[in-house]
């Protein structure tokens, strides 16, 4: 018991200073403003991957018609990833001229057996972009209407080779909701502060923008295409590791989309194993080790929670690590929070550690030896 109990002193510590180092990151990344207001000239195609989104994708249409970036310059390109509604339909009806539609069941053999559609997808679209500068978001995003206009602007600025933007979670119309939220939102902390200090490679595929030619310098998907996720991170890495000064991360209350939680446990679960499933395949090993500190330090908790039951004596030694990793994650978060507006959530934290230690533990183990369902689509 005694050498347990100073491993799980020991993963708290490392935890504790992992949450400050994270802090440090977030506090130096500054709000980004436009040193002189201008009107972009870098053309722009944005890329949407659209699987079963007839309910979602109108109001996609509609955020991406008001943006305030010039029409000529920005191409916008919906690749339906055969879809079982009327996803294709709509965005006929709702399109506009430099909206464009591609089918990948006109485009592909539907014989031809992939494990990343998305990827397809995406790589597909590119090879008909226009644009120099790639964006993509989700069929299930909304965005301000400054929201090209302001990742140009940065991109004109400071000249990156790839851009991971904000993305926040919005309808929390329930507890379920707003935990997701939350969870969500210290990732997106995290993945800024990484990028600031510069020790690791975050982001989230439904707000990116990056250089098609830097895309084809590092070889596109090429190397990750048979990995079922990871159409963001995994290719951050590979442009990262060519262009180590090239990443960066653009922190605009203006650039953030929005993106809807899952509604149903299973969903959630097939979510984060779908993320947590990328895990060992990343070169980058900051990251990895990072994510394996989590893990053992929630699976501790787990576990010293389970046997407090008959161990009575471990209660308080339980009870001061729950403390304390709960104290440091709000240090980090608060700043977060209200950068996102999203302070009002904060009272959920606490009791929503009762579901996110044991999500962390189930989510990590079944991202590695697990299988999930995406889309209606079973992913090994």
């Amino acid at each position: 018991m005694y050498f347990f109990l100073i491993l799980m002193v020991t993963l708290a510590l490392g935890y504790g200073v992992l949450m400050l180092w994270y802090s440090l990151g977030w506090k130096r990344l500054k709000n980004y403003t436009v040193p002189v207001p201008r009107i972009g000239t870098t053309p722009v195609t944005v890329i949407i991957p659209a699987r079963d989104e007839a309910d979602n994708i109108p109001s996609l249409l509609d955020a991406l018609k008001h943006q305030t970036y010039p029409v000529n310059l920005l191409e916008i390109i919906i690749i339906d990833d055969f879809s079982t509604d009327n996803t294709a339909d709509i965005v006929r009806s709702l399109g506009a001229a430099n909206i464009k539609l591609l089918q990948m069941s006109q485009l592909l053999d539907k014989s031809q057996r992939l494990n990343s559609y998305k990827k397809k997808a995406i790589e597909m679209a590119i090879g008909q972009a226009s644009g120099s500068l790639i964006v993509t978001t989700d069929a299930d995003c909304v965005m301000g209407p400054k929201w090209i206009e302001t990742i140009v602007q940065f991109y004109e600025d400071r000249r990156p080779k790839f851009i991971a933007a904000p993305v926040s979670f919005f309808k929390e119309d329930n507890f379920f909701k707003k935990l997701q939220s939350l969870d969500f939102m210290s990732m997106q902390g995290i993945t800024g502060a990484v990028a600031q200090l510069q020790s690791g490679t975050m982001c989230n595929g439904a707000n990116l923008a990056y250089e098609k030619d830097a895309f084809y310098d590092v070889g596109g998907f090429s190397g990750i295409d048979k990995i079922a996720s990871g159409d963001d991170m995994l290719l951050m890495y590979k442009i990262y590791n060519a262009y180590p000064e090239g990443v960066m991360y653009l922190r605009s209350e203006d650039a953030i989309v929005r993106t809807l939680p899952v509604d149903t446990l299973k969903g959630f679960m097939n979510q984060r194993i779908r993320w947590s499933s990328k895990a060992d395949k990343y070169e980058d090993k900051r990251l990895f080790w990072v994510l394996l500190l989590v893990y053992f330090f929630n699976v501790g908790l787990l576990a010293m929670g389970l046997t407090a039951i008959f161990l009575p004596v471990l209660w308080p030694w339980l009870l001061i690590l729950l403390l304390f990793k709960v104290t440091m994650e709000l240090y980090f978060l608060l700043p977060v929070a209200q950068f996102f507006n999203k302070t009002g959530l904060l009272v959920y934290f606490i009791p929503g550690q009762i579901f996110h230690i044991p999500y962390i533990v189930l989510a990590g183990w079944l991202g590695k030896f697990g299988s999930y369902q995406w889309k209606g689509r079973k992913v090994n």
